[in-house]
């Protein structure tokens, strides 16, 4: 079993017991979360349920791990033969999640 959740602007493919990084949501470690818009869920190869656009009649239960920073990315701008360099660099906030449970109504 698994389904297709939206998070943050992104979509994941999770199922039970998978650890997903996801941009940065509110909550501590050991928090529980729960996530509502789920785009699709396949129970098996003949049960498949799609929204349109997201499915009401499930939930997808998940904990908090921990948060983190990602890798840090570097952003270089030049302009040839002007003289114009710009350097600058980010590291994007995550939030480490275990899915625990696919809840069907």
């Amino acid at each position: 079993m698994y389904a297709i959740v939206k998070t943050g602007g992104k979509q994941y493919k999770v199922s039970p017991g998978d650890i997903i990084k996801i941009d940065k949501i509110d909550g501590a470690a050991g928090n529980e979360i729960t996530f509502e818009d789920i785009l699709m869920v396949v129970a098996d190869d003949k049960n498949i349920e799609i929204g349109k656009p997201y499915l009401s009649n499930v939930k997808i239960a998940g904990e908090i791990i921990k948060q983190s920073k990602d890798q840090k990315i570097i952003i270089f701008k030049s302009k040839r033969r002007k003289g114009y360099r710009k350097k600058t660099g980010h590291r994007q906030l995550l939030t480490e999640v275990k899915i625990k449970e696919i809840i069907l109504n």
